[in-house]
């Protein structure tokens, strides 16, 4: 790294955390706050997945991005997973939101107009 990207490096202001360990920690409190918030959300919007289903599509949302590193983007990923559990908590979303999370993403999309007629795609 040049001498002008390493005094960059160093001259990037933190958004929330100061070190991986204040990110990590960060992350970890916004883990347990949907984790405990599940029983409610559940029953609150009526879906049709239960709590262990919940739990589990939280790990694999939260596991999707593992493998960042910057601090920055890190944190970034905090406030908008913060304003998304505050979204659900207050009610702002309505069930078809929550349910998208559990939409299928392995899916091909359809190619020909009536496979995406029929599948609601545009």
């Amino acid at each position: 790294m040049s001498q002008a990207a390493k005094t960059a490096a160093r001259q990037v202001k933190p958004i929330l955390s100061l070190n991986k360990e204040e990110a990590r920690k960060r992350v970890l409190n916004l883990y347990k706050a949907w984790h405990r918030q599940l029983p409610y959300i559940v029953k609150q919007y009526d879906i049709p997945k239960n709590i262990p289903q919940c739990r589990e599509k939280l790990r694999e949302e939260f596991t999707k991005y593992n493998n960042i590193q910057d601090v920055r983007v890190v944190d970034m990923l905090i406030i908008k997973g913060q304003m998304e559990l505050k979204e659900v908590v207050e009610v702002w979303k309505q069930k078809g939101h929550i349910m998208t999370y559990f939409k299928e993403s392995q899916e091909p999309k359809p190619k020909d107009f009536i496979s995406k007629f029929l599948a609601g795609v545009n």
